[in-house]
């Protein structure tokens, strides 16, 4: 029964934790920090492994791969903006890659961080089903890539919107773009908040940039370990 508990009770916790928020928009009761920092502390003080609740509630990760497909919508919807700026949109994605992996370079150097711990960082720019993905050809370990996705999601959440007012952007693709090609689902969530054609663009870089990090993974992985 243990499993299926745990299954149960993330989707009652997450459920819950929506119609919370929808109520209080407190930054706090964000359905990503709120939810699970509860499931966390539930793993811990039942003793719990890591790996343990990660295969009881296995169907979530995998239902993350039609979701990610259903963010093609919108794409669909403004396809005319797509066309008008897909230079400037894939250019973007590319640059978010290049930061994400030259970012986990630089932390290696600085903080020492070897092996499967860096090759983990590599792919957390990108929603889960890509990074997942990119993380077996890269060499990191699965279960670590899932935390640092979620890690970076949520500093998006926290830090996008700051960081973007400091900036003088007016075009909405501008606006939209950053959030999906560096901080993914997390990222698209504030973006569709702000608004639709927002949340477009950042489902097209969403996309794209997990794409590509997918398909880079296997030259990086070798360009990597023999550096």
């Amino acid at each position: 029964m243990k499993p299926l508990l745990f299954l149960l009770l993330t989707l009652g916790l997450f459920y819950a934790n929506q119609a919370l928020y929808r109520r209080y928009r407190y930054f706090w009761l964000t359905p990503a920090i709120t939810t699970s920092a509860i499931l966390i502390a539930v793993v811990e003080l039942s003793s719990t492994p890591f790996s343990q609740y990660f295969g009881d509630t296995r169907w979530l990760p995998w239902l993350l791969g039609p979701a990610t497909v259903a963010f093609a919508l919108p794409i669909y919807q403004y396809r005319d903006l797509v066309k008008q700026h897909w230079l400037a949109l894939g250019l973007g994605s590319c640059a978010g890659i290049a930061a994400s992996v030259g970012s986990t370079q630089l932390l290696d150097r600085l903080l020492g961080l070897h092996g499967s711990m860096a090759q983990s960082l590599l792919a957390r720019s990108v929603s889960t089903p890509f990074a997942l993905e990119a993380t077996r050809h890269l060499g990191g370990s699965a279960q670590l890539t899932g935390i640092f996705v979620i890690i970076t999601g949520l500093f998006g959440i926290l830090l996008g919107q700051a960081l973007l007012g400091l900036m003088p952007l007016r075009m909405r693709i501008a606006r939209g773009a950053p959030f999906g090609a560096a901080a993914h689902g997390f990222g698209l969530t504030t973006a569709r908040q702000i608004g639709p054609q927002e949340g477009a663009v950042a489902s097209l870089t969403m996309i794209f940039s997990g794409i590509l990090m997918v398909l880079l993974a296997p030259w990086l992985g070798t360009v990597l370990t023999s550096a």
